[in-house]
């Protein structure tokens, strides 16, 4: 992933009209604890699981889709 994924990430949030604080709020309704700064090194340090990617992407209304190239 590395620094373009994290700032993908964080900009679909941000462009959503999230804020990380937020996110990682709604992200105890998946079950899934961290605070801001944990977020924030999953994704500087490329170790977010999927699963956590897609439940941010639902919480900010988004779907993961793959497309075949």
């Amino acid at each position: 992933m590395g620094n373009e994924t994290r700032n993908e990430i964080k900009s679909y949030i941000a462009a959503s009209g999230w804020k990380i604080v937020d996110v990682v709020e709604a992200l105890k309704e998946y079950g899934i604890e961290t605070t801001p700064q944990g977020l924030s090194n999953k994704l500087s340090r490329d170790t977010i699981r999927y699963s956590e990617v897609k439940a941010i992407a639902d919480i900010i209304g988004f779907d993961i889709k793959w497309d075949k190239k």
